[in-house]
This record gives C-alpha cells, structure tokens and sequence, in this order.
C-alpha cells in the first residue's frame, strides 16, 4: 500500500496526471512574493496514460485510460482503492463537496458515487458515444453533459432523468456551469458558445485563435482559456473580448485550475512542457498580465491538473446566487421549465438517490397474483404459469426502472403483451375479472411508461 509521508501544515497541493501513467503530487511553500513547489509524491497509478483528475477536501480521484478510477485519501495519506464500473477510458471526473462523485466514460456511461462508501449510486446511460465533459450545477441537483453523439443533455440529478437534450452540429469537448449557476459554456474546437439559462440559448460566442483544451471561470464574468498554443488569455464573456493574453508555456495548455486567496485570484496551469506554474492576479486588474508566483519542471508530459487545498469545500462562488439568479427568469424557452424548476429548489442536502418505481412493483404483484388467483379458482396450470412469468418479468423491469429510469424496455414489452393477450381476451369474455382488470392495468402501466419519457 502506498503512503505519503507528508505534513499536512501545507495549505496547497498541486496534483497532475501524466502521458507517462504516473500521479505527481507537490506541496507548495507560501513566501510572500514567491512560491515554491516541493516534491511530496509521485506514484505509478495506472497502467496506460491519465486522462482525468478530481479533487474533494479529502479525496483524489484519477482517472485514466485503463478504464479504472483511482483513489487517494490526503488526509490519512493512503490509497483508497479503485472503482471498476466503466468499460473504457475514463474521460472525466468531478466531485460535488465532499459527498459525491461523478465520472464520464467512453462507454457513455455517467456514474454517480458516493464518497461514504464508494457505492455506485446511480449509472446513467448518458450518451451513445463518448462523455466528453460533465458539469454539475452548484445546486447539485443536475448536471450537464456532452458526447461524441452530438447532443448536449441536461440530468435531474433527482431521478437521474433527461430534463432536455439539444442536438449540436459537431462534438463539443467541455461543458461548464458558472459560478453562480445562471449560464454555462460549452467548448466546440476553438469556439464557446455560452448559453444564459433564463432564455435556454446562446447569448454570446467567443471565438479562440486556437483549438480549446481547458476553460476555468475566475468569477462569473472572467474565464481563463488554455489549449493548443503557449498562451493562457482572459475573456470578458459580458463583452465578448479576450482582456488579458499573457505566454504560460512553451508547449500546449492541457490544464487549467483557480482558487481565491486573500484578496487575489491564483491561477494554475500545466503543460506537455513538463511544466505546473502558478500565477497571482487581480480580478479588477484583469487587464494586466498576472505575475508568476512559481514553477515546477514534472519532466513528464502532463495531460490533467488540479489543486488540492486540506479542509476546503469544492468552491463555488456563486452558490447563494444560483437560486436569486434563476428565479428571476422569465419567458423560458420550451424545454426549460423542468430545468428552472430543478435549479429553483434549495441546494442543501442535494440527494442523488432515485426512486424507487413502487408502481411497476405494484403491477407485477398484481399480473402475479391474478396468476395465482387463476389457480385457485379454476385449477388452471397456464393462467398460474402465465402469471408468475409476466409477473416476474415486470418485477425485472420495475427494478431495472429504479436503477436507471431509461431502462424501460423490459417493463414496456411485458405490459405491452399483457394488453394484447388480456385485451383480446377481455374482448371475447366480457369479464371484467381477471382479464379486464389486468388489461387496465396494463394500459396504464404503458401510459406510465409513455409519461416517463416525455
């Protein structure tokens, strides 16, 4: 088992991922003009190239290209083990606080965890091709997400339903809420297109000089830009103006990170130049090229980055307006009154617990009692046979609806038999026990089913 021999005094912790398969961990020494990133580990954590990094006030998660998600725990300075659900490489992770944790794959899978004890609490079948990108509102009842099937979907977070899904000409590598919760980008090549959630629409289009591989909101107007060049710039997403362009590296921009400290922003950036480099800025001096605080050479390709930081709660700055800011808004567009909704309600104790279809279980024990009943009756084997199989079959699909409100089909072709068979018999009999009870109440199991996925 792997320990880091650390002290936690530190305040911050770079931590990045490499080409090279290895997890670099660095202790930063605060100095008043200088700041100096120190060696505290390095660790060999998969077996093919990292592609993702997540950070909670506790834990690290890494994710990589050998289909795994590793875990660390910074405060007991010990691995923590792996997750083994997704069939590909995993394409990105991101906690909310210190309670959840959610992944993206190339299955199209999204996976919500729990940190308590690392249960996969939900697994989404989110899209047809790859998760590119995810982002989970700061309310924490829904998420977003794009993938290589073109379509950018919105997630109720509460029943782990598709609140909307709009279709995008090409594929969009990221996805990002705001601070505050009442826009969110999304990133195609070198464009980004952010969207205000009042109107469900484009309300502004920045355009890069080059392809786009890492974006991180300094407040909710300001929005760092990294990809393939040397240069990091700072766009006005109000004006649509890059205010700041300033040379990071001397290679492409992979990752980008960001935390308020005192009364500054401190900006962090890695590179495939090896390079993990800190810089100070003033958000009312934007304008200005920020100073570098300090650098540490990985000698490694990097390809992810994020900063840890003991005690603090994932930030969000624009929590308490999240809910001020989407309550104003008025004359949505058609697919947003689910969305608004969503976004309106309290964000404390965000749950990601889904529920459980006590419906379809009350139509299985019925389809299997009325087998049963059958028997009894009129000593019929098929009626009782019969009823137990379909009665098992919606009970399948009862449960598979509770884990995953898209997996239906089970639940539909059982009910969807069942009003034929019932419905003909009812037809031929006239009775309305048992056949055109259960005829009923499987037509009204399909119009579940139907209202489910409108």
């Amino acid at each position: 088992m792997l320990k880091f021999v650390i002290n936690m005094e530190h305040e911050v912790e770079l931590i990045a991922g490499s080409y090279e398969q290895i997890v670099f961990g660095y202790k930063v020494n605060i100095g008043e003009k200088e700041w100096t990133p120190e060696a505290d580990f390095t660790h060999h954590a998969h077996s093919a190239s990292l592609s993702a990094v997540a950070v909670s006030d506790r834990f690290i998660a890494t994710g990589s290209k050998d289909e795994t998600i590793q875990l660390y725990d910074l405060k007991k300075r010990i691995e923590h083990g792996a997750l083994l659900h997704h069939d590909g490489t995993i394409t990105c992770l991101e906690f909310y606080g210190a309670s959840h944790l959610l992944s993206g794959g190339e299955d199209g899978l999204i996976c919500v965890w729990s940190t308590k004890k690392w249960e996969c609490l939900k697994t989404i079948k989110a899209h047809k091709g790859h998760v590119t990108s995810l982002s989970v509102h700061p309310s924490g009842k829904l998420a977003l997400s794009v993938g290589t099937d073109k379509t950018l979907r919105t997630w109720n977070l509460i029943d782990g339903r598709s609140a909307f899904i709009k279709n995008i000409k090409q594929n969009a590598q990221i996805v990002m809420w705001s601070p505050a919760g009442d826009r969110y980008i999304m990133v195609v090549d070198n464009k980004m297109d952010i969207f205000n959630l009042e109107t469900a629409s484009v309300n502004a289009t920045i355009m890069n000089p080059k392809r786009i591989a890492a974006v991180k909101f300094l407040s909710d107007a300001i929005l760092a830009v990294g990809g393939d060049e040397e240069s990091v710039r700072l766009y006005d997403i109000n004006t649509e103006k890059c205010i700041c362009e300033f040379k990071a590296h001397e290679n492409r921009v992979k990752a980008l990170d960001s935390f308020t400290l005192e009364d500054y922003r401190v900006l962090v950036t890695a590179s495939n130049d090896g390079f993990i480099k800190i810089w100070k800025l003033y958000l009312d001096q934007a304008s200005e090229p920020p100073a570098l605080l300090g650098e540490v050479n990985t000698t490694a390709r990097l390809t992810c980055a994020a900063v840890w930081r003991p005690g603090l709660q994932q930030e969000s700055t624009g929590e308490k307006k999240a809910a001020t800011s989407t309550s104003q808004a008025a004359g949505c567009a058609v697919e947003l009154p689910k969305l608004k909704r969503l976004v309106q309600a309290k964000s404390e104790g965000a749950s990601f617990t889904m529920p459980v279809d006590w419906f379809g279980y009350g139509y299985a024990s019925l389809v299997a009692a009325g087998g049963v009943m059958g028997y009894v009756k009129a000593g019929s084997v098929p009626s009782l046979v019969a009823g137990l199989f379909f009665g098992l079959l919606a009970a399948i699909g009862a449960y598979q609806i509770s884990d995953n409100p898209n997996n239906f089909w089970v639940s539909l072709a059982a009910a969807g038999i069942l009003t034929v068979v019932m419905g003909i018999r009812f037809l031929n009999s006239g009775k309305f026990m048992p056949a055109g009870l259960m005829t009923g109440a499987s037509i009204l199991m399909l119009l579940k089913i139907g209202l489910g996925l409108m």
